[in-house]
């Protein structure tokens, strides 16, 4: 059974290209690098569509139970989110869900 820890991230336009860049090269190889993620994708959404000088992203990191990612949740979590809304502070918001595989 596969499980996403799906996280959808609105940023501020003009950040947008470092945003992304950040988070493509360093921030979601990071978390995957902790062991308890295969893999991620990342998705621009186009509908629905954002406030202006908005766009948003949705980043899923795959992992092989619920268990992986509550542990991932418990030890790992909270120092990776704090660094990430530290560095783009005010100028993100970002909503969490857990989806599994059916």
């Amino acid at each position: 059974m596969m499980v996403i820890y799906s996280v959808t991230i609105t940023v501020k336009i003009e950040i947008e290209k470092e945003w992304f860049d950040w988070m493509k090269n360093i921030h979601a190889p990071k978390v995957v690098k902790t062991g308890y993620f295969s893999a991620f994708k990342m998705y621009k959404v186009l509908i629905p569509s954002n406030e202006p000088g908005e766009v948003s992203y949705k980043v899923d990191y795959f992992c092989e139970s619920y268990e992986q990612y509550k542990t991932y949740s418990e030890t790992e979590a909270t120092k990776l989110q704090r660094e990430h809304a530290e560095k783009f502070h005010g100028k993100i918001t970002t909503a969490r869900a857990v989806f599994e595989e059916i």
